[in-house]
């Protein structure tokens, strides 16, 4: 029993199920009016009566059933339902201790009825697909050994071998690596991660479903194929919002770095980052400030916001003042004007030349009546806040298409970074990419300069995937893990499957594995992925309908060899 509206003479009940909603009547001189008047909304009841046709004036073409109704004649309840935690009829918010407790009623709503069922049509949908691109399903194992690398471990006592350990696998990717040396050369499966995460909204805790892929004998290009024609699929049957591009642009790690602060960009947001670092080393720019940040190794990014000229000063402050509660010292302005010549107003344009101004409009494309924001500090400082300066500023100025779907590659990753702490080399991503270039033009002596054949799927902000051509060659894998501090026998210790199965002959490979739960996320229109999973856990991995994690008993403890060390 989904709602009831008594008219007096005539009880209006709405039965639901799977498939709708169906509007049931029942007339006062019934004898079971009362009953079914009072009874609990939720309540499992099955009903008899008559289908009848509706008159014109009360067709509600919103239902399927909305031409007929059901004139009960009798009635029997199914299943009894007590007093509700929470209605079922509304989407209204409630708290989230309170939807995960109650998930099995929480689910009856609407909106995330349909959700989870929307993800089973798309899942369905990607199998076909797969399976029509001449993909073969497998299943990898589920209790597999811990990886040294990569995200914490979720670990499982051995019985039989007491004091060892599994660990669920983070991702398939030793195995479906190993499936390629196999002789097998497009595997795909939808599957299940584990990984012990803190929740952010667009990851869950503990648990994930990823779209996992690997190819044998493939370069970069044939991936992206694969995986481009696939999303334009699923985004065009299960959504009609319009693609930004419908071939997905390929944007450099390092140019998505300059212009967007990040490698996952909103492409939708046509805001540009300009670098106008060399503008503060001028001398007709007599903004101290920046001067000195700058000569002591800081930098200057700018966004330029088009013909904001005659937006109130409150836009400006508001700005300011977001930009203070982000832990900054603020955002430093000025508004393009000309009247003998270039000049700006605002707070620090007395501080720029006629002649700076003149070469900041060259660097950034900025004219006249366009405003422009800067930031100065530490570059990884200025990148991380210029990239939410860029999302805050287009929220402001109602820039975002929310009716558009933009994609695009992120290519070009380091294979090395500097560790901020330590000062040492190490893997920036994935230490079994492959490098760009032939192995003998490979400068191993400057390992900054070398690119990997890495890649991100990225759509509106959010990250899809990773992936990567894998590297096969077991000899090229010591020289790179030596630069990163690892000894051979290292490797062979932390990877031994891998090098060992390498060895016998491999053929070139790479894959990647959208997430599926993000992809769902995009197509519902929901900003928590929560919304899009069937029985998620909440932000401290708790599963509380369940009541999971919980405690074991002695005996189960004493089977497994453990003991609780208790603080």
């Amino acid at each position: 029993m989904h709602k009831k509206r008594d008219h007096g003479n005539l009880l209006f009940i709405d039965l639901r199920d799977n498939y709708g909603t169906t509007q049931c009547i029942l007339e006062k001189n019934n004898s079971f009016f009362k009953e079914l008047e009072k009874m609990q909304l939720e309540t499992v009841i099955k009903v008899t009566g008559v289908v009848s046709k509706r008159t014109k004036e009360t067709i509600n073409k919103e239902l399927k059933t909305g031409e007929i109704e059901i004139k009960i004649n009798s009635f029997e309840i199914l299943g009894a339902c007590k007093e509700l935690p929470l209605p079922v009829f509304s989407d209204q918010e409630y708290s989230e201790e309170i939807r995960l407790k109650y998930r099995f009623l929480d689910l009856r709503r609407k909106k995330i009825h349909s959700n989870i069922l929307l993800r089973s049509k798309v899942i369905s949908f990607i199998r076909e697909e797969m399976i029509k691109s001449g993909f073969v399903e497998f299943q990898t194992p589920i209790l597999t050994s811990s990886s040294p690398e990569g995200a914490r471990d979720f670990i499982v006592p051995s019985r039989l071998n007491p004091g060892k350990f599994y660990a669920l696998p983070q991702a398939p990717q030793q195995f479906k690596q190993l499936i390629m040396v196999s002789g097998f050369d497009k595997y795909f499966q939808i599957a299940p991660c584990f990984r012990d995460e803190d929740a952010r909204a667009d990851r869950s805790p503990g648990e994930f479903y990823q779209l996992d892929i690997e190819m044998s004998f493939v370069e970069q290009e044939d991936v992206f194929k694969v995986v481009e024609k696939l999303l334009s699929k699923v985004f065009k049957k299960f959504s009609n919002k319009k693609f930004l591009n419908e071939k997905f642009p390929k944007i450099s790690f390092k140019e998505a770095m300059l212009k967007y602060g990040t490698d996952k960009p909103d492409l939708r947001n046509p805001l540009e980052i300009n670098d106008v670092t060399s503008i503060f080393k001028r001398d007709d720019v007599t903004f101290q400030i920046f001067n000195k940040l700058v000569k002591s190794g800081s930098i200057v990014r700018a966004i330029v916001t088009k013909s904001t000229k005659n937006k109130p000063r409150s836009f400006f402050d508001n700005l300011d003042k977001w930009a203070k509660s982000e832990g900054t010292s603020g955002l430093a302005y000025f508004t393009l004007e000309k009247n003998k010549d270039f000049e700006a107003t605002g707070p620090v344009g007395k501080f720029f030349s006629s002649e700076a101004l003149k070469e900041i409009m060259k660097i950034t494309g900025a004219e006249v009546g366009d405003s422009i924001f800067f930031s100065c500090d530490k570059e990884s400082n200025v990148l991380q806040f210029m990239s939410s300066a860029r999302d805050k500023i287009a929220g402001e100025l109602n820039l975002i298409d929310q009716n558009t779907y933009a994609f695009c590659w992120i290519i070009d990753y380091p294979m090395y970074e500097t560790d901020k702490i330590t000062g040492k080399i190490k893997f920036s991503h994935n230490p079994f990419s492959m490098p760009q270039g032939e192995e003998k033009n490979l400068d191993f002596k400057n390992p900054l300069t070398i690119n990997a054949y890495q890649y991100d799927i990225v759509c509106n902000g959010v990250e899809l995937s990773s992936g990567a051509i894998r590297n096969h060659k077991p000899k090229l894998m010591y020289k790179l893990f030596e630069i990163a501090g690892y000894k051979k026998s290292d490797v062979e210790e932390k990877f031994k499957g891998m090098i060992n199965a390498l060895s016998f002959g491999a053929p070139p490979h790479g894959g990647i594995a959208p997430g599926i739960d993000r992809i769902i996320m995009l197509l519902a229109g929901e900003k928590n992925i929560r919304e899009v999973t069937l029985f998620p856990m909440n932000q401290n991995a708790q599963d509380l309908m369940m009541n999971a994690p919980s405690e074991i008993s002695e005996n189960q403890l004493k089977e497994l060899s453990l003991s609780i060390k208790k603080k």
